[in-house]
């Protein structure tokens, strides 16, 4: 995996040591950083062992041990520098000095291990390994623990400290500073871990008692799933509030809602009647009424056969409000079933059932549209209260067109872009427009602060506009019918939507504002001639066929009023209505006729291994969280050494034997720690001096007798012959850097 010659792996070796004599330590040894590549190490050789190191020393619940040589400078040392990056306050990291043996004559470590020179906030110790002569010779571990003993006695300059040094101190201060670190990162794993179980008990309420060979908790399941569907639709369709409520578009009722007042209406008002050819018409109809004779009276005839021509063209808008319609249905159905993912043949199953149900349904609903145009092509009321009658038909009706508007409303809001802005301006840009029913104004962003124009729809109109060559975008234009300039300098105000459901919608938003849209009579309006070459009609004639007309346009105004009313009740109660009921009612039985039940409940794959992850972590989190709480807070545990100064690359000090010492000090026994007595606590500290240097700890007050034996270290509260402290049972990283990383196992004693 590494190759032939010195190459690496991010994989770790995995070795496990069973024995009495040792701590229950998971040692990770990293390795040390490389600067040049050599065998068949890769050109990036540094950049992939400081990652490869990251990936544990950054962890917040590890120790890190910072092993540098003593025969190597210390502020050059790797391990101290990774060590200052991760852990700045310096909470996290102990020292460790190797190779004290192996130093020049006439130099020594004591300013290091007396934590003097770069300060640690938990010091340093130093140890003495066995060399590779002496693992060749397979000299003993004992052997080798009795002969770095005897040295640290013998040499002058670590005898004073040789109870604080040594491999058998290093392991009792990680047993105590592992102690005390699991017990300040308890209470912050122990929350991080409610939280995790709080948020997995929601998701793995439906997974809890779930049993997959079950018949009956499959049948609970599919009944689950039809309640929760029918609640899903209701909802959908008449608004109640959900948690799932789309926020980005209209959707479900809203969406039918604006088909029904919106879109609707446009589509009939889209086929508006062209004058010319209407009044063409009618004179053709008045004149073969009349046939040889001379007609001295207006023919209702005539009337009636315009009157149903333009009652039939009211058939294509109503069916395509139901397609409309049935299309949104549909996509309700499809977002309602969603959450039966976990059950693909019950879903399909569900969709097929409920789809089929509502193309029926669709089927009667338009035969029953169908009806109803036929109905009106029946029988001409021409007594109907709004209609106008023959004594009032040669009235010019004008002002016919003119909504009544209530206020200045807001209609809609929403994103469009502006084609008239020059090519100095970049040709287009899109605005936030509002669209009320006596104006339109638009604003730079959402936040209508800054408003760019306000334009009165008075006398406007609306009209497509051809896409340009490259464009993809849906355009439409405001213009005057009288040819007036519109806006700045133009005829008419270029928009554009990016979708032309967009344009649609918007132009029906419009047309409840009164800007209608361009007739083909106003396009051609001056071209008389074409009518005057093809008849020429006498006075008679001609007021017969403005009564006529007058007549048509009030009858069209009363069926078109009725069909407004009608289709959308006719739509609600055939189909929405119909299929909501159906999925209350029905859908269950007619999923239990279609199929054995067994196998329309078989998880996917996907959802049985997405099952187990989070029943695996559920159980995970709450045994995490049991441990936790049977962990013993009666510990031993030394309080943290208070911070110094930590210049990690001081390249020297003006006298390093005279600087003020450190919490970690000469006179610290046992743990890197702050060694002022009990009994001394609540003594306050000097002042700090002005130099800016770290003020130095308050020294052991040394006792009357000289010649006592000195204090137990951490971890040895009784004594030497005393058993350890108790230990909490559950992992907590040690990362010894750069050569050393140590995940601990605790277990209780």
């Amino acid at each position: 995996m590494t190759g032939s010659n010195k190459g690496i792996s991010n994989i770790p070796i995995n070795l496990r040591v069973y024995s009495p004599n040792v701590l229950n330590l998971t040692l990770v040894d990293l390795p040390g950083m490389t600067k040049v590549p050599v065998g068949d190490q890769p050109p990036d050789i540094e950049q992939q062992i400081r990652s490869m190191l990251f990936t544990f020393v950054k962890r917040d619940n590890c120790l890190i041990l910072a092993v540098t040589p003593a025969n190597q400078d210390l502020a050059n040392s790797d391990a101290l520098k990774i060590s200052k990056e991760v852990d700045p306050e310096g909470m996290r990291t102990i020292g460790v000095i190797t190779k004290l043996d192996l130093m020049d004559e006439g130099t020594d470590a004591r300013d290091i291990l007396e934590n003097k020179l770069l300060p640690l906030r938990r010091g340093y110790i130093g140890v003495v390994n066995r060399s590779q002569k002496d693992i060749d010779g397979r000299k003993d571990i004992k052997a080798a623990l009795s002969a770095e003993r005897k040295f640290f006695l013998a040499h002058p300059s670590y005898r004073h400290m040789a109870d604080r040094l040594g491999t058998p101190y290093l392991q009792r201060v990680l047993n105590q500073q592992l102690t005390n670190h699991i017990r300040d990162t308890l209470p912050g794993l122990r929350d991080k871990l409610q939280k995790q179980l709080l948020t997995l008990e929601k998701d793995v309420e439906q997974f809890k008692y779930f049993r997959p060979d079950d018949p009956a908790i499959k049948t609970k399941a599919m009944l689950q799933m039809i309640q929760q569907l029918q609640s899903d639709f209701e909802r959908t369709i008449e608004g109640s509030g959900s948690a799932q409520i789309n926020t980005n578009e209209l959707s479900g009722g809203a969406k039918i809602n604006r088909l029904f007042h919106e879109r609707f209406p446009f589509e009939i008002v889209k086929m508006e009647i062209d004058e010319k050819e209407l009044r063409r018409e009618i004179a053709f109809a008045i004149r073969n009424i009349h046939g040889i004779r001379v007609g001295l009276f207006t023919p209702d005839m005539a009337f009636e056969a315009i009157v149903k021509k333009q009652i039939a063209r009211l058939k294509e808008p109503s069916l395509k409000c139901t397609d409309l319609v049935v299309n949104e249905l549909s996509n309700v159905v499809r977002i309602c079933t969603d959450k039966m993912s976990r059950y693909p043949r019950l879903r399909e199953e569900t969709e097929r059932i409920i789809t089929s149900y509502i193309r029926n349904r669709e089927q009667m609903c338009k035969e029953q549209l169908i009806l109803l145009v036929e109905c009106e092509l029946a029988y001409m009321n021409t007594n109907h209260e709004d209609f106008i009658g023959f004594a009032n038909a040669q009235q010019s009706s004008d002002n016919s067109n003119k909504t009544h508007k209530l206020g200045n409303q807001v209609i809609r809001k929403g994103w469009m872009c502006i084609h008239n802005l020059g090519i100095m301006k970049g040709g287009s840009r899109d605005y936030w427009f509002v669209l009320m029913s006596e104006n339109i104004s638009w604003f730079k962003d959402e936040e209508e602060r800054e408003k760019k124009y306000m334009l009165p729809l008075d006398g406007l109109k609306i009209k497509d506009v051809e896409q340009g060559f490259m464009s993809r975008r849906h355009t439409f234009a405001l213009f005057n019918p009288e040819g007036r300039n519109v806006y700045k300098d133009y005829k008419q105000l270029e928009l554009s939507c990016e979708t032309q459901d967009d344009v649609d919608s918007w132009k029906a938003s419009f047309l409840r504002a009164g800007v209608y849209p361009e007739k083909s009579s106003d396009v051609s309006n001056s071209d008389e001639s074409s009518t005057e070459s093809t008849t020429s009609m006498d006075p008679v004639l001609e007021r017969q066929v403005e009564t006529i007309r007058n007549l048509v346009d009030s009858y069209m105004k009363i069926v078109t009023k009725s069909c407004r009313d009608l289709v959308p009740k006719i739509i609600m109660h055939l189909i929405i209505n119909n299929s909501k009921d159906f999925i209350n009612g029905e859908l269950l039985a007619h999923l239990y006729a279609s199929g054995d039940q067994s196998q329309m409940m078989e998880e996917s794959a996907e959802e049985a291994v997405k099952r187990e992850e989070m029943m695996r972590m559920y159980q995970a989190c709450k045994e995490a969280l049991r441990i936790i709480g049977d962990v013993s807070m009666a510990t031993v545990t030394t309080p943290v050494p208070p911070p110094v100064k930590n210049d990690w690359l001081a390249s020297s000090l003006d006298n390093p034997r005279l600087s003020p010492p450190s919490p970690g000090g000469a006179g610290r026994r046992g743990v890197p720690s702050n060694p002022t007595p009990a009994n001394a606590a609540s003594r306050a500290p000097p002042p700090p001096p002005a130099s800016g240097r770290p003020a130095p700890a308050i020294p052991n007050r040394p006792g009357p007798e000289q010649g006592r034996q000195p204090p137990a270290p951490p971890g040895r509260p009784g004594g030497q012959g005393l058993p350890p402290p108790l230990i909490p049972s559950r992992p907590v990283n040690l990362v010894a850097a750069p050569r050393m990383q140590n995940r601990l196992h605790f277990q209780r004693n």
